[in-house]
């Protein structure tokens, strides 16, 4: 089971843990990546959140 398949299992349950283990995802391709491709990942990561239904509003109280 990948990091997306357990995400997505417990997007219902614990929206707060899945959004831990999404943004640990980012960080791990970010620093594997020497932060080249950051906008894009965070983009990515943003679609990813939306549809498995725990995305976040940009410039909200969850605003990293």
């Amino acid at each position: 089971m990948g990091i997306l398949d357990k995400m997505k299992s417990m997007a219902g349950k614990d929206k707060d843990r899945s959004r831990k283990m999404s943004d640990a995802a980012e960080q791990q391709v970010n620093q594997r990546t020497g932060g080249k491709h950051a906008k894009k990942v965070d983009s990515a990561q943003q679609q990813a959140e939306g549809k498995l239904g725990f995305g976040r509003e940009r410039g909200g109280p969850d605003q990293r």
